[in-house]
């Protein structure tokens, strides 16, 4: 038996913020692709903030403005990899044969 079909979240929202869903055994498609891609840029975004959040945080004489800027970056960085990592999990449990 096969396990059934998983949607796949994609990493950008709809309209009013909805979450958008992928539909497709086609891992090689387009859609596929692009949102593959996306996920790669918002992953290498949030490892970029990451850099700089440690190296603003060291500084002592950070601007206070500075710090609200990166903290606005870090929580959309944030937002976008827990949706990754959501999707991720999703699929992995639908690929688990083992999952009750």
């Amino acid at each position: 038996m096969t396990a059934p079909k998983e949607l796949r979240l994609l990493p950008w929202s709809g309209p009013e913020g909805k979450p958008c869903y992928l539909n497709t055994d086609d891992k090689a498609g387009y859609m596929s692709r692009l949102a593959d891609n996306i996920e790669a840029v918002q992953l290498g975004t949030a490892a970029e903030l990451l850099e700089q959040a440690s190296e603003t945080l060291d500084d002592e004489n950070t601007d206070p403005e500075e710090l609200l800027r990166l903290a606005r970056e870090l929580t959309g960085a944030l937002r976008d990899v827990h949706r990754l990592a959501t999707s991720r999990g999703h699929l992995l449990a639908a690929s688990d044969p083992h999952r009750s």
